[in-house]
């Protein structure tokens, strides 16, 4: 008879993503997880598999329950142009608040972490950072037609600098202390939707 798992699988994911989240792919030790999760190494492995397999669990599940948010926002009714700058806002606050700040973008630790020699790490990094892109394009386009852009304005350019600005400042922000330097950064972004 096959043994009931003592543990919740979802519960140690999310554990093993704030873990992950707060320490990146490297610092994270297969006994740091062991502790954090609370549940021993060879379950782990059944579970999840080796450390990238379960770093990989965790990026996406951060994936289909962070980037939801921003689709939501993006894709509502009504006037475009300010989903598009309460976007650029909200990354620019979350950035600035001690609370958040210091774990910054699960993606964009990733990107930088670990994209550049892990392909399966790039792909999921390329395809999230295609979908924001992707939503900021339909967002400025709607815009723009509905007259709240200028039509000299390019969607596919502006969506393309806004995606590079909110990287940035998930990375800024992680880093500085000194929370002008985001929120001062995505108003002058913001000036060029005037």
């Amino acid at each position: 008879m096959a043994r009931t798992k003592e543990f919740d699988p979802d519960a140690a994911l999310e554990a093993a993503l704030d873990l992950f989240w707060a320490r990146g792919y490297e610092a994270t030790t297969m006994s740091d997880l062991v502790e954090h999760l609370g549940v021993g190494r060879a379950s782990i492995y059944a579970t999840f598999g080796n450390k990238h397999d379960l770093y990989m669990k965790a990026m996406d599940r951060y994936l289909e329950t962070r980037d939801p948010k921003i689709v939501e926002e993006l894709s509502a009714p009504g006037p475009a142009l300010p989903a598009v700058r309460g976007l650029v806002r909200r990354f620019a606050a979350d950035a600035a608040t001690e609370g958040r700040r210091l774990n910054g973008c699960f993606v964009t630790n990733s990107a930088a972490e670990l994209a550049p020699h892990d392909t399966a790490v790039a792909r999921r990094v390329e395809l999230s950072w295609e979908q924001i892109e992707t939503l900021l394009y339909a967002a400025l386009t709607r815009a723009r037609a509905g007259g709240e852009l200028p039509a000299d304005r390019d969607p596919r350019a502006l969506a393309r600098m806004l995606l590079v600005l909110l990287q940035g400042i998930r990375v800024v922000g992680k880093v500085s202390t000194d929370p002008g330097r985001v929120l001062d950064a995505a108003e002058q972004a913001l000036g060029l939707l005037d």
